[in-house]
């Protein structure tokens, strides 16, 4: 086990091999090429770096037509990009109250496929101040109230329970340093709120831009002021 985490870390830690992890938080399947323009290195070193990312089962690779297009083999393996980022130390901000102080990204962005920054952690915390969900030895459950909330919000939890992944846990935020929902839950909850044009992507980005349909229902359903 020590050799396997010695010769995981020591993939990840690599400064090309990180680049290429960061750029797939996107949540977004990349080619080899999107990937070289994006870490600025070369078509033959970018072939190498992903040989041995696949090789270690870190990402995965689908082709179609002409083209081969390279993700993270599995969730989990998001979760813990995104959790190495909290070991950068966190700058002072003088109000944070104030959403000008905040970079885009940090202020609401995607973590893979649930949202974070500022943002997430505030639907985190109306959510457990609601009691829709309770934090209870780290985890994060859903209440019976929960469980009409989110059919009356349009999410079907019981099959999202079904799904072969994790379906509700804390997520260390980098920025807030600390916690927004992930998992299956939290996938439902971004995707229900990019559905009903709450929120837009960016292009060549994880900034989420909030629409003020969504400030409104924010408002509304979370007490969430943007």
């Amino acid at each position: 086990m020590e050799d396997q985490f010695i010769k995981a870390a020591g993939l990840i830690g690599d400064a090309t091999r990180a680049a290429i992890m960061w750029t797939l938080l996107d949540g977004r399947a990349f080619t080899a090429t999107e990937l070289s323009i994006a870490v600025n290195t070369s078509p033959q070193n970018i072939s190498m770096h992903l040989g041995k990312l696949l090789e270690a089962n870190l990402l995965s690779v689908e082709k179609q037509g002409r083209h081969k297009y390279y993700r993270f083999s599995n969730k989990e393996v998001a979760y813990v990009v995104e959790a190495m980022a909290n070991l950068i130390p966190k700058p002072e901000i003088s109000s944070k109250t104030k959403s000008e102080n905040y970079a885009p990204v940090k202020y609401c962005r995607t973590c893979y496929d649930h949202l974070a920054g500022k943002i997430g952690v505030a639907l985190a915390d109306s959510l457990l101040e609601q009691k829709i969900i309770i934090e209870k030895n780290n985890t994060f459950e859903i209440s019976p109230e929960g469980q009409k909330w989110f059919s009356g919000f349009g999410i079907n939890i019981e099959e999202a329970r079904k799904q072969k992944r994790i379906f509700l846990k804390p997520c260390l935020d980098w920025s807030e340093r600390r916690y927004h929902i992930a998992g299956s839950v939290g996938t439902l909850l971004l995707n229900k709120m990019l559905e009903q044009d709450w929120i837009r992507r960016t292009t060549n980005s994880r900034a989420i831009i909030i629409t003020g349909k969504g400030e409104k229902e924010m408002l509304k359903s979370f007490k969430i002021v943007v």
